[in-house]
């Protein structure tokens, strides 16, 4: 079917002349029925039959023809307006955006109305009634079907000209930190394409965002104008009208004349060259004793991102700190102001623009040219070059009778951190102490000064700069490289090469004879290191400790505190290890090189025999001693008559054998130093007395 008229008019123009008719004729109508003081005259659509035709006429019943008709026409039209959208929209989406176009069947509506009007005046015989229906239903047929045409049109028409921009919001970001506004620096990403989706500019396809100023005419002036007020990553579709664009002279052959230019654009960065570095810390320790200054040296962890969340480098990926100078001009300027003011343990975002960052020119590589940056960071050290150890003691002892001077040997427990917090080392996980002299350069220069002028049981927090403990190296594995630590120590014990045994008398009201060497000796006692731990006591046995004095039969440090004792008699003695269980300690029980305190009472004494003898007689010897040993007559001695005539001597109390000894060992080795020749037997001439024997030979 054509889309021409019998006029030769396109229908819908023709449609619109008829709406327009109709229209003139309304007009008319509404003047002519209204009174001389201008008041309305009532809506002809629902006029009665007895008020008077806008054209003339008497009829009785043509205002009920024109009503009746008027009605059924417009019920018609409701019905295919209905029909049409309930069909047209699912199949067809873009009709869903030209609800406008079904305005023809109302204009046809008012058409068929108009033309029942003008027939309305006449009288109508009944054929002619029948005649006037099916004319009716034939222009209400094609009203209908002009009216859909008219839909279809309308929905594929040109766009229509705007009169200013319009911006569609695709995406809109939860937060908006920032707003562009004019005279602010932009980067931005587009897609520039005409109404019809052609494109003719992107700048993804040069591989660089579009960085220029809003609002001082670097752009055409519906940018200009679409780009106030947009946020990082926003993204909008901005449509302008070519007066706001390239105008009636287009832009050579890429945009022609009184082009509608659509653009796709998303926000990438935004600042202003009045910009200055923020700072927004999300996290500060309770905690902040110091806080970083120009010229401190700092550790920290980052994450650089740009204003749109681009990850552009992170120290997290090299799992390394930055370790760098502040405010001497190692950092861009930006991160040396963000730094400033910072905690061990604060978290912080600095925000900066690019004068105070990268630039015009970007790094070359991850960050483009006039970009603003954003850094995540945490602080995890500073210290500066010029600091020395710090000390904060914890807690003292109840009691300190002595301090630990350069030289001393010292057991310690520690836990070592990184000032972060970070562990890195613990004596206490080893179960052992840390045993070392101090102030010889045995350990790190800062715990050498650390240890001096502490007390046995003292807790204390020693904090060491990196040049006063492992350096620009670190250890290579636990310890980075110019790292502050913080060791929290607890000092076990202490002594000096040179130290003696400490000994604390407390005697008995009458102390008659004391203890001398050889003497055999009864004691109770309670043994513990120097911090109380507990190691031994005699009355878990149940019975004293005996030894002889001078025999080696106790660590040198208890002989020398037992001397000079007398029964009843209580001590305490400090026994420095080289006087104790020196370097290696007893396995399971005293550690090495480990202090002792020893709490004894004496409880007997038995005196011991003169210092080289181990049997003597308590009265004359008997000239006839080698015959009276030997009872069978036969010119020789053996073990048994030796010991059976020594054993009787001293049960008949003729003769004492060493105290604290077992007699038939101490008897075995007098036999021994007799028989001279070794061959079990003593004759009369190997046989001589202890008195004429050389000074170094044990005899009788």
């Amino acid at each position: 079917m054509s889309s021409l008229n019998s006029a030769g008019r396109p229908k819908a123009q023709h449609l619109r002349a008829q709406c327009s008719a109709s229209k003139s004729r309304r007009r008319r109508s509404t003047a002519n029925s209204s009174g001389g003081d201008g008041t309305p005259a009532a809506n002809p659509a629902v006029r009665t039959a007895s008020e008077p035709r806008g054209g003339g006429g008497t009829g009785r019943n043509a205002g009920a023809i024109k009503t009746g008709r008027h009605e059924s026409l417009r019920k018609s039209s409701a019905a295919l307006k209905e029909n049409l959208q309930a069909k047209v929209r699912p199949a067809v989406p873009r009709l869903q955006i030209c609800a406008e176009s079904l305005r023809p069947l109302r204009c046809s509506e008012r058409a068929a109305g108009a033309a029942a009007e003008e027939h309305s005046g006449r009288e109508d015989s009944p054929s002619l009634t029948e005649s006037r229906g099916k004319m009716i239903q034939r222009l209400t047929g094609r009203m209908i079907f002009l009216a859909f045409l008219v839909a279809l049109v309308a929905c594929n028409a040109p766009p229509v000209p705007l009169d200013d921009i319009v911006v569609e919001k695709t995406f809109t970001p939860e937060k908006c930190d920032r707003a562009v506004q004019p005279g602010d620096f932009v980067r931005y990403h587009y897609n520039g394409m005409f109404p019809d989706g052609k494109k003719f500019d992107s700048s993804y396809d040069r591989g660089t965002t579009y960085n220029v100023f809003v609002a001082r005419g670097q752009l055409i002036a519906g940018m200009d104008k679409a780009l106030v007020g947009m946020c990082v990553n926003e993204r909008s579709l901005v449509k302008i009208p070519p007066e706001l664009a390239y105008g009636k002279n287009g832009y050579g052959d890429i945009i022609p004349p009184d082009s509608i230019l659509h653009f796709d654009v998303l926000m990438l960065d935004i600042w202003n060259p009045e910009d200055k570095v923020q700072m927004h810390t999300y996290y500060k320790p309770e905690k902040c004793g110091r806080t970083v200054e120009v010229s401190d040296y700092v550790r920290y962890h980052y994450n650089g991102t740009l204003l749109d969340g681009t990850l552009f480098d992170s120290s997290h990926t090299r799992m390394r700190t930055y370790d760098t100078y502040v405010g001497i001009g190692w950092l861009i300027a930006g991160m040396d102001q963000g730094l400033l003011g910072m905690c061990v343990g604060e978290k912080r975002i600095i925000t900066m623009p690019p004068s105070l960052g990268y630039g015009e020119h970007g790094d070359g590589s991850d960050i483009p040219a006039q970009a603003s940056l954003v850094f995540d960071v945490v602080l995890l050290d500073l210290h500066n070059p010029k600091d020395e150890i710090t000390v904060e003691v914890l807690s003292l002892p109840d009691s300190c009778p002595r301090k630990s001077k350069e030289g001393d040997f010292m057991r310690y427990h520690y836990n070592g951190t990184l000032l972060d917090g970070t562990f890195f080392d613990s004596s206490y996980s080893r179960n052992r102490t840390y045993d070392t002299y101090i102030g010889k350069g045995y350990v790190i220069a800062g715990m050498d000064q650390g240890l001096l002028g502490v007390c046995v049981g003292e807790h204390r927090r020693i904090t060491i700069p990196p040049h006063l403990a492992y350096g620009e190296e670190g250890t290579g594995t636990k310890i980075p490289g110019s790292a502050v630590l913080v060791f929290d120590v607890l000092i076990i014990d202490f002594h000096n090469p040179s130290d003696t045994v400490q000994i604390t008398k407390e005697k008995p009201e009458q102390c008659g004879y004391t203890t001398k060497r050889g003497d055999f000796v009864k004691y109770h006692y309670n043994a513990t290191l120097l911090d109380g731990t507990y190691i031994d006591s005699s009355h878990r046995y149940g019975k004293t400790y005996d030894v002889v004095l001078g025999a080696g039969q106790v660590i040198p440090g208890m002989e020398q505190g037992l001397m000079e004792m007398c029964v009843g008699e209580k001590r305490k003695l400090v026994v420095p290890p080289h006087l104790g269980y020196g370097e290696r300690g007893v396995d399971g029980e005293v550690p090495g090189s480990a202090v002792l305190v020893f709490d004894i009472e004496l409880f007997g004494i038995e005196e011991g025999l003169p210092e080289g003898y181990m049997f003597v007689w308590n009265e004359d010897v008997s000239p006839d001693l080698f015959k009276e040993m030997d009872k069978n007559k036969d010119l020789e001695v053996d073990p048994s008559e030796f010991s059976d005539y020594i054993q009787q001597q001293v049960n008949e109390g003729k003769g004492r054998l060493a105290p604290g000894f077992d007699p038939q060992r101490i008897i075995e080795s007098m036999y021994h130093n007799q028989d001279r020749n070794k061959d079990g037997k003593i004759t009369e001439e190997e046989f001589k007395l202890k008195a004429e024997e050389a000074a170094a030979h044990d005899e009788l």
